[in-house]
């Protein structure tokens, strides 16, 4: 429980799959997380995070198949740090959340109960 992160929100987009010579793949897909609160002046305020989420393997494979975009998933991983030198020479910085585990809660077309 060291390095842990649970999120549920939807889908920004498709699945992006990358497939390798080696036979393992890799989906790539952003994740919207919305937390609502209450202002001092009475005001409900949503705030929207976005996160970079990785799926290796078989999950890649399920992603693929059943993810799309605005799909509502409970999602759980690790957080992961990279630092990498961009085209223009500056060091850029990524955060992205490596999956173990994928829930499909709601598909973008099913109504809230």
């Amino acid at each position: 429980m060291r390095n842990k992160v649970q999120l549920i929100g939807n889908l920004g987009g498709n699945p992006e799959i990358r497939s390798f010579e080696n036979g393992k793949s890799v989906a790539r897909f952003s994740l919207a997380t919305t937390d609502s609160y209450t202002d001092a002046n009475g005001k409900r305020i949503s705030e929207t995070q976005w996160h970079n989420l990785v799926a290796w393997g078989g999950l890649a494979k399920i992603a693929e198949r059943f993810l799309v975009k605005g799909s509502e998933v409970a999602v759980e991983g690790k957080l992961i740090h990279r630092t990498y030198e961009g085209k223009d020479g500056n060091k850029k910085y990524y955060t992205e959340v490596v999956l173990h585990d994928i829930v499909m809660l709601r598909t973008r077309n099913e109504k809230e109960e």
